[in-house]
């Protein structure tokens, strides 16, 4: 069906998901930063936190990578010679791309993770005051074991959506299932049997994903009762 291109394709599926699952973990950090950002009683920090979930959540994701590969590329070129190192950077396209959507999708998961932190009852975290503990302490130790639970469904939806936003990372030349997809295509002229491929695979990535993360949300849910929920 694939006229031998089945292990390419394949070869583009493992691709993407290492480019997705490194950039959710980088977009977590990037989240929690955010979040602990936005929550600062400092004015200017609180500001900083809202500026980049703001600025980042309006731009269309295609616009963002192009500005960041290319342009974080160009920074690169212009600051290390001053540094001494005069040779020609050349941003590998999977670091960029991980890089480019943690940062993308950290925006998005400062507001779900921010939403899990005020749902929280601010009991919470008098309690751990009173108990003795650092707001470092309280925070790690007693908001965000609590905060997994509420920020789930967001934190689903966030990698449902950045799965399918990998698809981007092709235009920087990651050589990923859509790359793949789009060259057996112009070398067979059959350009829907590979898209339809490629789009059965994200299918199957998706569900797959649900299933796993609808696990979760159970498990995390056991012992609360009707009321916290």
């Amino acid at each position: 069906m694939l006229k031998g291109y089945e292990f390419v394709i394949l070869d583009g599926v493992w691709l993407t998901l290492q480019l997705a699952v490194s950039s959710m973990a980088l977009a977590v950090v990037f989240g929690l930063i955010g979040v602990i950002l936005c929550l600062s009683p400092v004015r200017w920090l609180a500001w900083l936190g809202a500026l980049y979930s703001t600025v980042i959540r309006g731009i269309p994701d295609l616009v963002l990578i192009l500005l960041i590969f290319y342009g974080g590329q160009d920074l690169l070129n212009l600051v290390a010679p001053m540094l001494g190192y005069h040779a020609f950077i050349d941003l590998n396209p999977l670091a960029a791309g991980i890089g480019t959507l943690g940062f993308i999708f950290g925006a998005y998961l400062t507001e779900t993770f921010r939403g899990a932190y005020i749902a929280i009852p601010k009991g919470q975290v008098e309690a751990g005051i009173a108990y003795g503990m650092s707001s470092f302490q309280v925070f790690f130790l007693v908001m965000v074991p609590q905060m997994i639970r509420l920020a789930i469904p967001g934190f689903t939806n966030n990698w449902l959506v950045l799965t399918k936003a990998t698809a981007l990372i092709s235009v920087v030349g990651l050589q990923d299932m859509m790359f793949k997809a789009k060259q057996a295509a112009d070398a067979t002229r059959e350009p829907f049997t590979f898209f339809l491929a490629v789009a059965v695979m994200y299918l199957l990535i998706t569900s797959a994903s649900l299933l796993v993360f609808r696990y979760l949300e159970k498990r995390y849910s056991i012992g609360v009762s009707a009321a916290d929920l």
